[in-house]
C-alpha cells in the first residue's frame, strides 16, 4: 500500500540559528512539488549549569560608619545622601578654635619647661664644679642633679601634650576612609557633637564594591560547584540583562528552610555592579563543567508522554524515532542518544497521517 506523501506548509522559516536549515523537495501524489525544512545535528559546546535562587547583598565590612573623635561645632559639612566620595576627600568640619587654644597653651608651657629645663641643668653643673673642688657637699650637688632629672622630665610630659594637641588638631577634618557612596547623614552643620563615650555618627559610607550575591544551592548540587566557577544571573529590574559573576565560597554549614537543604555560595559580582541594589532577588545559574553534544532546534523534538521523538526524513519518508535528550540552550535542545550527524531531521511533526516507526 502506497503511503501517503508529506503535507507540510512552513509558514515561518526558523532564521539567526547555527543549525543548517534545508528545502528538500519532493514529489506528492497529486504531482505537486512541496517544501520540507530539515536541520542536521550539530556537535557544540555545552554548558553544564546549577540553578538556584539568590539576593543581592551588602558585603561584611563594605558599611563604614565615618564618626567624630573630638565634640564641638559641625563648622561645614560637604555632602549629602547620594554623594559619591573619594578615599581621603573631606566631609566635615568640626569648629577648631578650642582645639587651637589648647594647642597654643600646649606649647607655651612647653616652652617654659624648656627654660626650666636649662636652668636646672646650669644649676647642676655649677654644683657638679663645686663639688669636684670640694666647695659644697655632696648632697647638695645631688640635689641638682636631681632637680634637672625632674625639669627634664616636665619638658618631656609638656612635648607629649602638644604633640595631642596637635593630633586633636588633625581631627577637626573628617575625611572619608574609603571610596564609596554616601547612605546616610545623621548631623548638619551648626549642630554640637559630644565625643565623650563614643565616636558620634556623621555619614553612613557604602564602598564601591559593596554588593555580592548570595545563591542559595539544593544539597543535590552543591557537589558540583566549587569556588572560581563562572556564573550569571538576572534580576527583575533588568530581566533582559545578564549579570556576570564568579564563584567566591561556598559556606560549610547548611541552611535549612521548610525542611530543605540549601548551602549559601557566595559568589562575586564582575561589571554592572553599580545598577543593582541590596535585597534585590536574582535567578542564579553557575556554570560548573562543559561537554561536547549534538544539538538541535527545539522545533524539531516532540513530546509524547514522558519521551521525546523526532523525524528523521528517509527515501521512504519521515521515519519516526525517540531520542534521549539533556540540557536545553538559547532555543537548541541536547541529544544524548538517538541520532547521528548525517540525519535529517524535520523541523516539525504535523504530519497529516503518522509515520512510519522505525524497526
Amino acid at each position: 500500500m502506497r503511503r501517503p506523501a508529506i503535507a507540510m506548509i512552513l509558514t515561518v522559516l526558523v532564521a539567526g540559528t547555527a543549525m543548517g536549515v534545508y528545502l528538500v523537495r519532493k514529489r506528492s501524489k497529486h504531482g505537486a512539488q512541496e517544501n520540507t525544512p530539515i536541520v542536521h545535528a550539530e556537535v557544540r559546546t555545552v554548558d553544564t549549569t546549577v540553578n538556584a535562587t539568590g539576593t543581592v547583598r551588602l558585603r561584611v565590612g563594605s558599611e563604614v560608619r565615618v564618626g567624630s573623635q573630638l565634640s564641638g561645632i559641625v563648622k561645614k559639612l560637604n555632602v549629602t545622601v547620594g554623594s559619591h566620595v573619594h578615599a581621603g576627600e573631606l566631609i566635615a568640619e568640626i569648629d577648631d578654635a578650642t582645639v587651637r587654644a589648647r594647642l597654643a597653651q600646649a606649647e607655651a608651657q612647653a616652652e617654659l619647661d624648656r627654660v626650666g629645663l636649662e636652668r636646672a641643668t646650669v644649676d647642676a653643673n655649677r654644683a657638679s664644679k663645686l663639688l669636684a673642688a670640694q666647695l659644697i657637699p655632696a648632697q647638695q650637688a645631688q640635689d641638682a642633679q636631681l632637680a634637672m632629672n625632674e625639669a627634664e622630665a616636665r619638658y618631656q610630659k609638656s612635648l607629649k601634650d602638644r604633640d595631642l594637641a596637635k593630633v586633636d588638631l588633625g581631627y577637626v577634618q573628617i575625611r572619608a576612609p574609603i571610596s564609596g557612596t554616601v547612605a546616610s547623614v545623621s548631623t548638619q552643620e551648626g549642630e554640637t557633637v559630644a565625643a565623650s563615650f563614643t565616636a558620634p555618627t556623621f555619614v553612613t559610607i557604602i564602598a564601591d564594591d559593596a554588593l555580592e550575591l548570595v545563591a542559595m544551592v539544593d544539597e543535590t548540587d552543591i557537589a558540583n560547584v566549587k569556588p572560581g566557577d563562572p556564573a550569571s544571573f538576572t534580576v527583575d529590574a533588568y530581566p533582559a540583562r545578564d549579570f556576570p559573576g564568579i564563584v567566591r565560597s561556598i559556606a560549610p554549614k547548611a541552611t535549612i528552610v521548610s525542611g530543605v537543604v540549601n548551602y549559601e555560595v557566595t559568589i562575586h559580582i564582575g561589571t554592572d555592579a553599580k545598577l543593582l541594589k541590596p535585597d534585590m532577588t536574582a535567578n542564579v545559574t553557575i556554570r560548573t563543567a562543559q561537554h561536547r553534544a549534538f544539538m538541535l532546534p527545539a522545533d524539531a523534538v516532540q513530546s509524547d508522554g514522558d519521551r521525546s521523538v523526532v523525524y528523521i526524513l528517509e527515501n521512504s519518508g519521515p521515519v519516526r524515532r525517540e531520542v534521549v535528550t539533556g540540557s536545553r540552550n538559547q532555543g537548541e535542545i541536547e541529544i544524548r542518544k538517538g541520532i547521528t550527524k548525517e540525519d535529517k531531521v524535520l523541523l516539525t511533526a504535523a504530519f497529516s497521517t503518522p509515520a512510519r516507526g522505525n524497526q
